[in-house]
């Protein structure tokens, strides 16, 4: 029997400020559930969402938007984007691409990252010395991903403002219901990002340097393949859109859970030591990629249905997150929790490639507040985007203090 989820409103203002109630009622009725509205399946379960990341036969088929003149460049750098691929051009390219990746760069920027953010956490702690709340997302959130992410690709610092807005337009293109100006705006970013990046790269080409992108533009693997300039461009900006994205929505997400269980706060504090493990149950706990696409190339049984050749299945890694099959107290945010098999990574081929990166960022960013501050605490309320897919906050205001 096909058990529909239509009840779950992915646009109402209720879900989008917390799902997990509903996602604790769906899965309890079934593991996969049909969506009518969506057009597609759900697996609401840990297990099942794993076995829609990892099966095979589930992929990453990419389909134009139509019309394809509007959406010429926001099609591009789908088209090629690692994220988008099934082997063996995904085996290929993320080969590459990890060659690249594996001259050191992550560890190279560790100490860069951790002075980045102390000095972030300092001019947040002075501006709030009159008592006045400051937003902990455009004072330290959102700079310090973007920052990281353009001294990776060595972007030159007059550029650098350019890159959120560009990666804001584009990514909001994800979610459901969006308008006809929101698609302009993103194929405009699209566009203005493709052109910078192309112009950057032959810069590179003749000038490089120690940067990411001067080794994506050099790498060559055995057989003396290398990167095509749209590769090249799409990687970029993949980097930019899904690194940025989850840091800056992990920091929001997971610093608004500890201010809320400010007995977690005080653990941390305490135990400097759990720094790593509570991050990835900050991640569990409020994740900040809520739903990811395959479709069935196949026939597939998940969670005792027929996904249809063509048919989609969309893995709620939030819901998965919280699987009491898996997770002990689910809905209990545990900074000393050790086992912790959580996806909100991904899993499979497609785990997320600057997962690295992005734990350094987030040691750097939580280390800091924790070691610059004796007072941390909510200064009004704070504003959650409207969109569900990528889970975020628009404001977090924060009373700080040494």
């Amino acid at each position: 029997m096909t058990v529909s989820v239509d009840a779950l409103d992915l646009r109402a203002p209720s879900f989008v400020a917390d799902p997990y109630p509903a996602f604790a009622r769906a899965r309890a009725q079934a593991p996969v559930q049909w969506h009518e509205g969506l057009g597609l399946w759900l697996a609401l379960t840990h297990a099942e969402s794993n076995a829609v990341l990892r099966d095979r036969r589930l992929g990453r088929i990419w389909r134009d938007k139509e019309p394809a003149e509007r959406f010429g460049s926001f099609n591009l750098i789908h088209r090629n984007a690692i994220l988008e691929l099934e082997p063996p051009d995904h085996t290929r390219l993320r080969r590459l691409i990890t060659s690249a990746f594996a001259r050191g760069h992550v560890e190279r920027l560790r100490p860069w990252v951790e002075e980045l953010a102390g000095r972030l956490a300092d001019e947040l702690v002075e501006r709030s010395a009159g008592s006045e709340p400051v937003d902990l997302l455009t004072g330290m959130a959102e700079q310090l991903p973007v920052a990281v992410i353009a001294e990776l690709l060595g972007v030159p610092e007059a550029d650098r403002p350019l890159l959120r807005p560009w990666s804001n337009a584009i990514v909001k293109m994800y979610e459901y219901g969006r308008t006809a100006a929101v698609e302009e705006a993103a194929e405009r970013a699209a566009d203005e990002f493709v052109t910078y990046l192309r112009q950057l790269a032959a810069e590179r080409r003749t000038a490089p340097g120690e940067d990411l992108l001067s080794h994506l533009v050099s790498v060559r693997d055995a057989d003396g393949d290398k990167l095509t300039e749209d590769e090249l461009v799409t990687t970029c900006i993949l980097l930019l859109n899904a690194g940025h994205e989850a840091t800056v929505n992990v920091t929001g997400n997971g610093m608004l859970a500890l201010l809320r269980h400010p007995d977690q706060l005080a653990a941390l504090r305490a135990e400097r030591d759990l720094l790593p493990a509570a991050l990835e149950e900050l991640m569990r706990f409020d994740p900040p990629l809520q739903l990811f696409e395959r479709t069935a190339t196949a026939d597939v049984q998940i969670g005792g249905v027929t996904v249809r050749e063509g048919q989609k299945i969309a893995a709620l890694l939030g819901a998965a997150n919280h699987d009491p099959a898996v997770f002990t107290e689910p809905e209990t945010l545990d900074v000393r929790r050790i086992d912790n098999p959580h996806i909100a990574f991904g899993a499979g081929i497609h785990f997320c490639i600057g997962a690295p990166l992005a734990r350094v960022e987030l040691q750097a960013t939580f280390g800091a507040l924790l070691t610059r501050t004796s007072v941390l605490e909510l200064g009004g309320e704070p504003v959650r985007r409207p969109e569900f897919v990528i889970r975020g906050l628009e404001t977090l205001p924060v009373a700080l203090g040494r």
